[in-house]
């Protein structure tokens, strides 16, 4: 059994997904294949680019299904950046294209404006910024934020966010001029606007807490 599968669909930033693995001394591989990916004990989905793009090559290399396999078998599953976006439903960025569909709700664009300082908000957002964790009490904290302090900061880079319809599935957000989903976790999928792979000491502690996360039975994951 494969330890970890970064899923490859030609969608970039996968080599630093890999060295972030290999220095938390993981075993991962880079696939497309169908058995490899089912196989894995976690799998993730990266992802830079467009939406519509994204989902295209998706579809091409016949990876659609198997997504949805890996989230139905209860494997815990990644996404990262446009991973985490291609989730829901749809996204502002290419209309009628439709997402994974797995968490329901759509993507929107981060709006032109001003910010509290004065500062016109630059679009996308490129750099580092906190997080702020909205839910507090037992279970309700998210599992990739165990033992990160809140307000940490990590790296993003996007111009787009996510919206669910459901808002108990954030588990982190930051601020941007709105309040962004910044993290989101629904059963065995867990997902990240943020780049985990490129946020220093903050990102390798929520990778290696999503490798600690086990699978789900079947019926637990229930998406």
């Amino acid at each position: 059994m494969n330890n970890i599968a970064v899923i490859d669909y030609d969608a970039g930033n996968i080599r630093s997904v890999l060295n972030a693995l290999k220095n938390l001394g993981q075993s991962a591989i880079l696939t497309g294949d169908r058995s490899e990916i089912l196989s894995a004990e976690r799998v993730i989905l990266p992802g830079v680019g467009s939406f519509g793009d994204a989902m295209s090559k998706l579809e091409n290399y016949g990876l659609i299904d198997v997504i949805h396999d890996v989230c139905d078998s209860g494997t815990p599953l990644l996404g990262i950046c446009l991973g985490q976006q291609l989730l829901f439903d749809s996204s502002e960025e290419s209309p009628g294209v439709k997402g994974l569909g797995i968490i329901r709700g759509t993507c929107t664009r981060i709006p032109d404006g001003t910010n509290e300082d004065g500062t016109v908000r630059k679009i996308p957002q490129i750099g580092w910024n906190d997080l702020s964790y909205p839910q507090t009490g037992s279970g309700c904290e998210g599992r990739l934020f165990k033992g990160v302090s809140e307000h940490s900061y990590v790296y993003f880079v996007h111009s787009y966010c996510v919206v669910p319809d459901d808002r108990s599935v954030i588990k982190a957000t930051t601020q941007y001029g709105i309040t962004v989903a910044a993290s989101v976790e629904q059963g065995n999928v867990f997902a990240c606007q943020f780049h985990p792979e490129k946020s220093s000491d903050t990102g390798q502690k929520i990778l290696e807490n999503f490798l600690t996360i086990p699978k789900l039975s079947i019926k637990e994951a229930g998406l």
